[in-house]
């Protein structure tokens, strides 16, 4: 017993060495400052904001709490987190050594005339009860250690990696949601015209039977409440196509969540993206995608040690320790101690490459998750700065847009003012009904799209992706 816990005490003074590569995180690939097109300016830090707050929508906000619970992909996700936690455990055990308690019966008997020593037969009984340590590695070179250090990167890039998931799914019910709101406003729009316009042909075609108008313009009229049809049913297609998404993403139809509130129209969501971005340095390094890259960069560096140790001597500990008797009742009895201690080395002298090639192995993969660290860095400047920029040029295409459409209207009424009047002819009508409406969907299209660029501003620059407790952060 004493030589088995000295060795065991002697662990911690063994394994200070360690040949894994000292890990130094690259620099990132990217400017240190935003470009001039991108502002990064705003009135609100995105670690103040719970997404709560910054989707003030209640039924947004019932939906996102439902696909959090629901969403499938969120809890694979999740089920991978425990996953990775329980290798990082199981990893961790090896360092340590694994004592069982052991109690055993040996019975043999050996028959008259096969024994050398006695013609008589041979009948033996041993009872054994003790402690036994089993191929305990003495982690002179840190290959253990490497071992653990890699699975526990693992286990932080998949929880880093759910972060990330859960944030996009946040991100990507509200997107959903907000372009299942478009194509019903769009839709309604589109139903209202297709009934002036049906209402406009049945004018012209009793204006065509009185002769005052001619075939020419009841075409017209009939071609423009034609297409107004056409429109709406394309509208309706992607409506239904927006609320299956959404359903996807939320794990459930919308039908069945009880006492899902009112929802607000398109131009009364109040989501603003009025963030301030930083400096770059202070803001990727925060998202938990580059954060998952890097942990998995660490786990290939420690990788790389433990198949640099797999090169060198590996000594095992094996033993027990207990007592042992020919009679069950004699076990503790005096002098019935009994222990046995088996240390073992091996080098490996031929491997035909084996160790080797492991160990390219391992440098190649440290070169790739280099490699996909730095490619995840370059994508999120890239996706910041694009909707840095796009949150200021969306709103001046906004701000102009609605500018559009008061034109626009302004100029139906005084063109059917005209037409009836007799000045204008019909062709102008229904070329000032085209613009008005091209120009109000063009309105509600630029919102949506206004608005999707603020939720996806929120993810990139890492906003929270916690559950409802955050809504008043």
């Amino acid at each position: 017993m004493n030589k088995i816990l000295l060795a065991a005490a002697l662990v911690t003074a063994l394994t200070g060495c360690s040949l894994t590569p000292d890990y130094r995180r690259p620099a990132a690939p990217v400017a240190a400052t935003w470009p001039d097109n991108a502002q990064p300016g705003g009135a609100r830090r995105v670690a103040d904001i719970g997404w709560q707050r910054y989707y003030p929508d209640p039924c947004l906000q019932a939906l996102i709490t439902a696909a959090l619970e629901n969403n499938r992909d969120l809890r694979i996700a999740t089920a991978r987190i425990a996953e990775a936690r329980a290798q990082y455990g199981i990893q961790q055990a090896d360092r340590l050594p694994n004592l069982n308690l052991t109690a055993g019966r040996n019975a043999s008997l050996t028959p008259a005339g096969a024994s050398a020593f006695t013609a008589n037969a041979i009948h033996s009984q041993r009872y054994d009860v003790g402690i036994s340590l089993v191929s305990f590695e003495l982690d002179f070179w840190g290959r253990v250690a490497s071992l653990s250090e890699a699975a526990k990167a693992s286990y932080l890039a998949t929880e880093a990696a759910q972060r990330a998931f859960r944030l996009s799914l946040i991100a990507d019910v509200a997107n959903a949601y907000l372009s299942l709101l478009e194509m019903r406003e769009r839709t309604m729009l589109t139903a209202e015209t297709a009934k002036t316009r049906g209402e406009s042909r049945e004018l012209t075609l009793r204006r065509r039977d009185l002769g005052v108008s001619s075939d020419l313009d009841f075409l017209q009229a009939d071609g423009a409440y034609q297409a107004a049809l056409a429109e709406r049913a394309n509208l309706e297609r992607q409506q239904a196509a927006a609320e299956n998404l959404l359903n996807l993403l939320v794990g459930r139809p919308m039908a069945e969540i009880k006492d899902l509130p009112a929802g607000r129209s398109l131009a009364g969501q109040d989501i603003t993206p009025d963030l301030i971005a930083g400096l770059p340095a202070e803001v990727l390094l925060q998202r938990p995608d580059v954060l998952a890259a890097e942990h998995k960069l660490i786990a290939a560096n420690a990788n790389i040690g433990a198949a640099r140790a797999a090169f060198l001597p590996r000594i095992t500990l094996t033993g027990s320790v207990g007592t042992a008797s020919r009679t069950l009742a004699g076990l503790f009895d005096a002098g019935s101690g009994a222990w046995s201690f088996q240390p073992a080395l091996s080098l490996p002298l031929f491997d035909a490459g084996r160790n080797s090639a492991n160990l390219d192995v391992a440098e190649a993969r440290k070169v790739i998750a280099v490699a996909e660290y730095e490619k995840t860095i370059q994508q999120a400047f890239r996706e910041v700065a694009d909707l840095l920029n796009a949150r200021e040029k969306l709103a001046e295409q906004l701000a102009a847009q609605q500018a559009n459409t008061d034109a626009q209207s302004r100029r139906l009424k005084l063109v059917e003012a005209r037409y009836g009047a007799g000045i204008a002819n019909h062709l102008e009508v229904l070329d000032a009904q085209r613009e008005s409406f091209a120009a109000q969907q063009g309105a509600l299209q630029v919102q949506r799209t206004l608005l999707s660029a603020a939720t996806q501003l929120y993810k990139a620059l890492a906003g929270q992706g916690g559950a409802a407790n955050e809504a008043g952060k």
